[in-house]
């Protein structure tokens, strides 16, 4: 199915997921100062959840912990000719400190005074797109 505007393939939820699991770079969007804020993380999906490490004094933690979010990540070829791009929502909560599974997968380990934040996806879009000459 083409989106809504006129371009790209839409997937499905397990599209997506599955996409999700072969990027390691995404972006978080939240709210800062009541304001919109994007911090790019290191992630891994882990039971249809994003998960990443942050520090505890950052504003993405607190800005992030406990709130409505979203998460966007992508690939595209050099040329941006084709590619995808997968976006979620979900509500931020910080893992068990005590999580070892999580922390031998996420990319970006928990060092002193970082935690791992989890998305869980409630919502989830994505597309695969490809420019093809007429």
């Amino acid at each position: 199915m083409v989106d809504d505007v006129g371009f790209g393939l839409l997937l499905d939820r397990q599209q997506c997921l599955a996409l999700l699991g072969t990027a390691s770079l995404g972006r978080v969007i939240f709210t800062h100062r009541a304001m919109p804020a994007v911090r790019p993380v290191r992630f891994t999906v882990v039971d249809d959840a994003v998960v990443f490490a942050v520090p505890t004094s950052s504003p993405l933690y607190a800005g992030a912990r406990d709130a409505v979010v979203a998460f966007e990540a992508d690939d595209f070829t050099a040329d941006f000719g084709a590619g995808w791009y997968v976006s979620l929502l979900g509500r931020a909560t910080e893992s068990p400190a005590g999580d070892a599974g999580i922390a031998c997968l996420c990319p970006c380990p928990a060092l002193a005074g970082r935690r791992f934040l989890r998305i869980p996806v409630e919502a989830i879009t994505g597309h695969r797109i490809a420019c093809h000459a007429e």
